[in-house]
């Protein structure tokens, strides 16, 4: 039986090691951008857009402090009736505190929100499950609470 140099089998492991970290970083890129594509439609009063980062299921979970919400029509309802306008909507900023990779389909964010309106600043705590759904990321649960 022959022997692989020790050297190559470094440099082997080392390149699986760069591809699956080079990976990584190309997912958690993917979820960001998300996040400031809702970010900015959200400051454009347009929550349309701001739910394409969600999965468009029954099985999505929205929890907030009225409890759970199942079903991503449900949860854009609950955001419409929650934000019916541009002044209560106030302008959006994510402070994204911990990012984590799983495994190659999920993804944990913990962050912060602060919403800026003209008499008050709402802030809390979030933590969204990104899974990557047919080659795309999407939020399937996010648990928002307000501070």
């Amino acid at each position: 039986m022959k022997r692989v140099p020790i050297f190559i089998l470094l440099v082997l492991i080392g390149c699986n090691a760069y591809s699956q970290q080079r990976l990584e970083n190309d997912d958690i890129n993917a979820v960001r951008a998300i996040l400031k594509s809702q970010e900015t439609a959200w400051n454009n009063a347009d929550i349309n857009t701001f739910m394409e980062g969600y999965w468009q299921s029954e099985k999505l979970v929205f929890v907030g402090s009225n409890g759970p919400t199942y079903g991503f029509l449900n949860t854009l309802e609950r955001y419409k009736a929650s934000y019916p306008n541009k002044e209560a909507m106030g302008t959006l900023n994510f402070d994204l505190l911990f990012i984590e990779q799983w495994d190659e389909k999920t993804i944990q964010v913990i962050g912060k929100f602060t919403l800026t309106r003209e008499n008050d600043q709402p802030t809390g705590f979030f933590t969204l499950l990104f899974r990557k759904i047919d080659s795309v990321w999407k939020i399937v649960s996010d648990h928002s609470s307000s501070s």
